[in-house]
């Protein structure tokens, strides 16, 4: 019978410390920067050498592993507010809206979202989480008649790309202009507003091609 893996040891408490000041650190230089942000700031702000934030986390994924479940948590509510809405097209733009709220607040989660780098481990297992809970939400807006029935959750990935680059680039001379362009994008998601689209929408395996690309 294979023997259960040793408990790790705990931290000494100055350890704990320089851990705690490190997380702290890298949710602000992240949300400020985005997850490109050089390691070294996150060190300085912190006030610890590079080479201890080495030693507690290897990797800028084990950064993120650490940092951005609890923030896409708050992506779980967002959803749980869109589906107990009592019309689903209602629900939808509640969804669509909390989504990039959420990216808005923060360029790292912004980054995580639009998955501009490559995420394993938690952050990638809660995005697959959020876009099943947005293919629910998609359906039962489709289902009432008022999304248009051509709209595919591979849709809403390349609506979070789009709007994740308006984010990004306006998030310091006008916060708030994403939501200008979202109500854009809504109007054109009614139903009665729909018209025949040029091409189809991006089949799985061309999104993972993408996905894999970015």
């Amino acid at each position: 019978m294979q023997q259960p893996a040793p408990a790790p040891k705990p931290l000494r408490a100055d350890a704990a410390r320089n851990r705690d000041k490190l997380l702290v650190a890298a949710t602000e230089v992240f949300g400020e920067r985005g997850l490109d942000a050089p390691l070294e700031e996150i060190a300085r702000r912190a006030g610890v050498s590079i080479g201890t934030l080495y030693n507690h986390f290897p990797t800028r994924e084990a950064f993120w592993d650490a940092i951005f479940p609890e923030r896409l948590a708050a992506l779980e509510q967002v959803t749980e507010t869109a589906l107990a809405a009592p019309d689903a097209w209602d629900g939808f733009v509640a969804f669509v809206e909390g989504l990039f709220a959420l990216q808005a607040e923060d360029r790292g989660l912004n980054d995580a979202l639009a998955q501009r780098f490559r995420a394993a481990g938690e952050v990638e297992q809660a995005c697959h989480r959020g876009f099943r809970h947005a293919e629910r939400i998609i359906r039962r807006a489709r289902d009432s008649g008022q999304l248009r029935p051509d709209f595919e959750p591979q849709d809403l990935v390349t609506l979070i790309w789009a709007m994740s680059q308006v984010i990004r680039e306006s998030m310091e001379a006008a916060p708030d202009q994403w939501r200008r362009c979202l109500a854009f994008f809504l109007d054109g998601l009614r139903t009665g507003a729909a018209h025949p689209l040029p091409v189809a929408p991006l089949t799985q395996g061309q999104l993972s091609e993408v996905m894999r690309s970015r």
